[in-house]
């Protein structure tokens, strides 16, 4: 088996080379590359000092565009869209060729996280505890090769880490993310691809670090009302308008968390 980590990179990160160094450092190597539409000399250090190969996209900018262009200069059929603030646990890529092993129909394979925050890890916090509790029915992967159970999941939010998503592109059909939506096109994504052949397996052990900064993607979506309004729009797909205010009302409770 083969894999790659594609990590599409954004202006200078301050975490890029911590992010890298785990990549480089996984108990069974995978493809490392890094794709940017923001070419700079940083990033053509980093290229060079780690040996991996730098793509860059030219037009629009996009975030859509950036994990497509991310997702498709890889060479392997089982890839991750690396996030460049956050971390990989050493065995993320032996775990990911175990389940592999175990289920070849596997379509996605994702994990648990602990929380980075003001140099500070949490793995139980509430937000966490939350998404364990909603990803509950990925525990059962004989039973996660069924659409209805695999959707199941997304019908209260997005529970599943979006960095930790390792995804089978021979599963795919040319499936791509959203290039329109900024914050939801994970969740978009991985609810059509729950409706598709392939199963969805879950490792409960938090095998990445995922990072809360003010300058990541999620807390600009917050500041910004963009989580609010495509959040808004896709629990309008999956529920009935009232069921969808009322758990939008909810949900408005978490973006205070990440300005905390």
């Amino acid at each position: 088996m083969k894999h790659t980590f594609a990590v599409p990179a954004y202006g200078d990160s301050p975490y890029l080379e911590a992010c890298l160094k785990s990549l480089k450092k996984q108990t069974v190597p995978s493809d490392i590359i890094l794709c940017t539409s923001m070419p700079s000399p940083f990033l053509k250090e980093m290229s060079d000092r780690y040996g991996v190969p730098l793509y860059i996209r030219e037009g629009e900018k996009g975030i859509g565009r950036d994990w497509n262009f991310a997702f498709d200069r890889a060479e392997t059929d089982l890839v991750t869209i690396a996030h460049q603030d956050d971390l990989y646990e050493h065995d993320y890529t032996k775990t990911l060729f175990e389940a592999k092993e175990k289920y070849p129909d596997m379509s996605l394979f994702t994990t648990a996280s602990v929380t980075l925050k003001k140099k500070k890890l949490t793995e139980w916090g509430t937000e966490e505890t939350v998404k364990k509790l909603l990803r509950m029915p990925l525990r059962c992967p004989e039973l996660c090769g069924f659409s209805t159970v695999k959707k199941s999941v997304f019908l209260l939010g997005n529970p599943v880490i979006c960095p930790s998503c390792t995804y089978d592109r021979t599963f795919l059909n040319g499936m791509h993310f959203s290039e329109t939506y900024q914050f939801i096109l994970d969740w978009d994504f991985l609810y059509r691809l729950a409706g598709m052949p392939g199963r969805f397996v879950c490792s409960e052990k938090p095998l990445i670090i995922y990072r809360i900064h003010e300058g990541a993607a999620t807390f600009s979506c917050i500041e910004g009302n963009i989580r609010e309004r495509e959040e808004a729009e896709m629990f309008g797909r999956l529920w009935p308008k009232p069921a969808a205010e009322s758990i939008r009302r909810l949900y408005r409770r978490s973006y205070e968390a990440y300005r905390e």
